[in-house]
């Protein structure tokens, strides 16, 4: 979206990008409050307590990194003016240019990021089912 001119393309574009940014959003929201009230059933005893610790950490930071990146969104679209309408709430805040650009960086970084743990992440799958001989995506699915 960054190399596109500023036209209608780019209005229309930018809208479904937001609208598929909230709405993961709020998925995300959901989901994490389903896993609240639901949690998973704990991982088998005689996996290394190494693995253990790295599968956590790794579907936190995924966690972490969507709402980073939803969130990130949302400041920079605030803080450079415009308004959204966030539960069911139209929002509008004071521009500041500044911290748009913090937001915006933030923004950027966060998808990077996560690109990285989603990575990781098939690859830890992989990596079970190849090496460990245990079928992870069975339990996933």
């Amino acid at each position: 979206m960054v190399d596109l001119d500023f036209g209608p393309e780019r209005i229309s574009i930018e809208n479904i990008h937001i609208i598929v940014g909230l709405s993961i959003f709020y998925l995300v929201i959901v989901r994490l409050i389903n896993k609240i009230l639901n949690p998973t059933p704990k991982l088998d005893p005689s996996i290394f307590k190494g693995q253990k610790f790295l599968a956590k950490f790794n579907h936190l930071l995924l966690y972490v990194t969507i709402l980073l990146i939803t969130i990130s969104g949302i400041l920079k679209k605030l803080f450079n003016g415009e308004t959204l309408i966030i539960f069911f709430r139209e929002i509008k805040i004071n521009d500041n240019f500044e911290l748009a650009d913090l937001f915006y960086e933030i923004h950027v970084i966060s998808n990077y990021l996560l690109i990285v743990l989603i990575a990781v992440h098939i690859l830890a799958v992989i990596a079970h089912k190849l090496f460990f001989n245990d079928n992870v995506l069975k339990k996933i699915l």
